[in-house]
């Protein structure tokens, strides 16, 4: 079994909104759920947010990334389009409910979770800005903290922000256009 947490978040009442990341959520949830011969691939879970209607507190995002680390399956993957964050302390995705920053959700704890993860493979996609530090420990040690069988792609490095065009972000756009022509190419993951 193969089950996808994907979160978009462009509801920042803090913050600066973002405008593409609630269609890229549904854009790799579309990618990740059929096969190219419409068979099932991925269990997904959508979380959205683009309003106060729907906003996503940390909490929530918290909970939500612990129940998929913890479920012994082939394949968890987490996805996270939204704000990032970085500091002295470590890098953070941002849910829509933060104020500062360092109250979001550490990537140093979602690198925990996903290295104790009982499934076989974790998979880790991050289009927010300086996802890059994402398994630099905050110690300032350069090595990568990564276990067997754990993937962890990012659309910027630590110093970088991540960019939007046209309804999107750069990376994601490219993530599911090339996700989309494996699928064709192959007719499976």
């Amino acid at each position: 079994m193969k089950i996808a947490l994907v979160v978009g978040i462009n509801y920042y009442p803090n913050s600066n909104p973002l405008y593409g990341c609630v269609n890229d959520a549904y854009e790799v949830k579309s990618v990740l759920e059929r096969n190219g011969d419409g068979s099932i691939n991925f269990d997904v879970k959508l979380m959205t947010a683009d309003s106060d209607k729907d906003s996503i507190d940390r909490g929530e995002l918290k909970d939500s990334i612990e129940t998929l680390f913890n479920t012994e399956v082939e394949t968890a993957l987490f996805y996270f389009a939204g704000h990032g964050h970085i500091e002295a302390t470590g890098g953070y995705l941002l849910a829509s409910d933060c104020k500062r920053g360092d109250d979001g959700v550490s990537l140093s704890e979602v690198l925990t979770l996903a290295n104790a993860s009982p499934a076989t493979n974790k998979i880790i996609v991050l289009d927010s800005c300086h996802s890059g530090i994402a398994g630099t420990p905050p110690n300032g040690d350069q090595l990568a903290m990564l276990s067997e069988g754990l993937s962890v792609l990012t659309a910027s490095t630590k110093d970088q922000y991540a960019t939007e065009e046209n309804g999107s972000g750069v990376f994601t756009t490219l993530f599911v256009d090339a996700l989309s022509k494996f699928d064709r190419r192959y007719n499976t993951w």
